[in-house]
């Protein structure tokens, strides 16, 4: 059984349209809508950015006002130095060529006593260009043994030091770490120059172990002297000094021969 539920009637104002129609572009005059931008006025219509508003000709005519920051050449008419006052590049690095020179020739004649006086004054960058020519003989043999050369060294420095330090009793004189690293670097001249000369010597005979004790002791007895000399007590142990040094470069003159 159905039942009927009572509906009142829906009824359309004629007068009340449901929505509103835009007109076609062209016909007719219509108000802007509600949400629409507001127009520029006519002041700020050449300008529409006016808070970026700058004038060329005035910014340029600043500028051709103003000082020219470059006057001309460092050195002429201006406060700066030339380039001809400052010192070269190596003595702003504290490497003496002049120097390095003279203590290679002291330790490069085997039969003259080098000067301990030219060693005082220690630098690092003699050894490290003997270490790199050893290293780069080596290379040429077939060996690459840069990291080898630079760990021994340093651990021969460290064990003379330590050796010398125990012998003296604490007496080192002008002897110190720092100097000891240069001498071990600087005596490794003969060690450089037995490797250039090994890449001509005939493998596994005995000429060339012969060449090698020969450059050994060369370089034994510059290093003894020099550490010695500039130690205070050097003198009294001079033998011990030297036993330890003569280890320190047996092991690279068999890194050569091996």
């Amino acid at each position: 059984m159905a039942k009927e539920f009572p509906v009142p009637p829906v009824v359309f104002t004629p007068s009340t349209p449901t929505h509103r129609r835009h007109p076609a572009p062209g016909v007719g005059a219509s108000s802007p809508p509600a949400f629409a931008p507001p127009r520029p006025s006519t002041s700020s219509a050449a300008n529409p950015l006016p808070f970026m508003s700058f004038d060329v000709s005035a910014a340029a005519a600043s500028s051709s006002s103003a000082p020219p920051l470059y006057a001309g050449p460092i050195g002429v008419g201006g406060s700066g130095a030339s380039f001809e006052d400052e010192p070269p590049l190596l003595e702003e690095l504290g490497i003496n060529t002049r120097q390095i020179w003279r203590k290679t020739i002291s330790i490069l004649h085997p039969l003259r006593t080098a000067d301990p006086s030219l060693h005082a004054d220690a630098d690092l960058s003699g050894p490290f260009l003997f270490l790199l020519s050893f290293g780069l003989f080596q290379l040429l043999a077939g060996k690459f043994h840069f990291g080898i050369v630079l760990g021994w060294v340093t651990v021969a420095s460290l064990f003379l030091y330590f050796v010398f330090s125990m012998l003296s009793g604490g007496r080192r004189g002008d002897l110190d770490l720092y100097r000891c690293v240069s001498l071990v670097g600087y005596c490794m001249l003969p060690m450089v120059i037995f490797s250039a000369v090994s890449l001509f010597l005939p493998r596994g005979g005995g000429l060339i172990f012969g060449v090698g004790m020969a450059f050994v002791l060369w370089s034994t007895r510059v290093c003894t002297r020099l550490l010695a000399e500039l130690a205070s007590s050097g003198d009294e142990h001079r033998g011990l000094i030297a036993y330890a040094c003569w280890l320190v470069y047996m092991l690279f003159s068999l890194l050569v021969i091996f």
